[in-house]
């Protein structure tokens, strides 16, 4: 089962909450402070596909948050969604991304988590069904706060009362 608001793009959207495992995921007030403090996410591995679940929940981030999105995905050069073009990495972001929101498979989040620390982001989120502890583990260490097998749009929607209260203080 998935999550589809009205007037969602065609792709699917993140599974129900209560689906992922939850020991990967930082206590909701880390989760408040971290979302109403970002400001620029990074969607790494973003899809020009619309059905694609990468491209419903960027487009959803660019449309339902605040945030400043920056799509990368090297394969998608001269593509948009909703106006963003795409960049081929971390690295020629105008921007030091806030939350670098992974859609790779796992076995890719290594080199991910290596930009995301190069380039000083404050956070390593991985989506739901992509965990890598030992890239967990390193960004941690650098000092971002990292989600693992969670979704950004559920967890935001879930929180969204005490993100907005935070974020106006």
């Amino acid at each position: 089962m998935s999550i589809k608001l009205p007037g969602q793009p065609s792709g699917e959207a993140c599974p129900t909450p209560g689906s992922a495992d939850s020991t990967h995921a930082l206590d909701d007030d880390a989760l408040v402070d971290m979302l109403a403090g970002a400001r620029t996410v990074a969607v790494v591995g973003a899809s020009p596909n619309d059905h694609r679940t990468s491209y419903s929940i960027a487009a959803w981030l660019m449309t339902r948050t605040p945030f400043e999105v920056y799509l990368v995905n090297p394969m998608a050069e001269g593509q948009e969604i909703r106006g963003h073009g795409f960049y081929a990495s971390l690295a020629e972001l105008p921007v030091v991304p806030d939350i670098v929101d992974v859609f790779r498979r796992s076995e890719h989040v290594p080199p991910v988590a290596d930009d995301a620390i190069a380039v000083g982001a404050h956070a390593l989120w991985m989506q739901l069904g992509v965990s890598h502890p030992e890239s967990a583990a390193l960004a941690r260490d650098a000092g971002l706060d990292v989600v693992q097998d969670r979704c950004i749009k559920v967890e935001y929607e879930r929180l969204r009362d005490a993100v907005e209260q935070a974020a106006a203080e």
